[in-house]
Formats: structure tokens, C-alpha cells, sequence
């Protein structure tokens, strides 16, 4: 019987957490965000965590940000990496900040434009400091990566 501690080390739990108005992907302001729906991109991540040896992985997006907080406190001992794109509460919601700061699962901060080459307003992110990196600007692509590096990581 493998100790708790064991079975930590060797799996590899995915939570995919996307925030407001990432459910409109596809047709929301497609010349920045692309024709790709959600829905699209969490079928895309499921057969790349299956090619990459992922154990599971598991997906919320939610317009509310009290749900997306209790989401990544209830990750502790669940998941063992969070993909997060808050999407607007990116630039201020210090309830996220402070939700990833208390726990001990590691997150990647996502954007699929480039929030540094957007509106001043974007170019901050309150939960930058507390991720283990951000990706931005490369469409889906932001995502695969994201993906790519936690698999990783969890081998290391």
C-alpha cells in the first residue's frame, strides 16, 4: 500500500479554471481572442494530458469569482497543478491572490492575448506574484504550453 505522501508524487491531477467571460470564446471579440470555444479548448487539453501521461484532468469556468476562489481552496490535496486563466480578475481580484497564496498547489497564470500589448489596465496582474509563471499571447497555444510544463514539472 503506496503512503499518502507516495501517491502525491506519482499522479498527476489537472484542474483547468477559467474566469469571466471565457464561456463566450468563439464569439466574443474573435479578432483578439480567436474563433476557438472553451469547449474547444478543454477537448484540445484532455487528449494532450492523456498523450502526456496526465492521471486527470478537470475543468470550471465560472463568471463569479467567489466560485473560482472556492475552487483553488478546495484544490489542496486534490489537484497537484492549476491552470488558471482569471481573465478580468486577473487585474484585481486580490480574493484570488490571497486564494492561491494559501495553498500549496502550484499555478500558472494564463492568457490567451497578450495583456502587455493590450489596454494599460491589463498590463497589471495582482495574481502574478503569487503563480508560478504566466504565459500570454499565444492563443491556445497558451494553454498547451501550460499544460506541457506542469506535466513536467510533475515528473521532475
Amino acid at each position: 500500500m503506496a503512503s499518502l505522501t507516495e501517491n502525491t508524487l506519482s499522479t498527476k491531477r489537472i484542474l483547468v479554471l477559467n474566469g469571466p467571460n471565457l464561456n463566450l470564446l468563439g464569439t466574443r471579440e474573435p479578432e483578439i481572442y480567436g474563433s476557438t470555444t472553451l469547449a474547444d479548448i478543454n477537448n484540445i487539453l484532455k487528449l494532450k494530458a492523456k498523450e502526456l501521461g496526465a492521471d486527470e484532468i478537470n475543468f470550471l469556468q465560472s463568471n463569479f469569482e467567489g466560485e473560482l476562489v472556492e475552487a483553488i481552496q478546495k484544490a489542496r490535496g486534490r489537484y497537484d497543478f492549476i491552470l488558471l486563466n482569471a481573465a478580468a480578475l486577473t487585474h484585481y481580484s486580490i480574493a484570488l491572490r490571497d486564494a492561491i497564496a494559501a495553498i500549496p498547489v502550484p499555478v500558472i497564470e494564463i492568457h490567451l492575448s497578450n495583456i502587455h500589448k493590450r489596454e494599460e489596465f491589463r498590463h497589471t496582474s495582482v495574481i502574478a506574484p503569487v503563480c508560478l509563471g504566466q504565459i500570454s499571447g499565444f492563443g491556445i497555444d497558451s494553454y498547451v504550453a501550460a499544460l506541457e510544463i506542469a506535466i513536467r514539472k510533475l515528473k521532475v
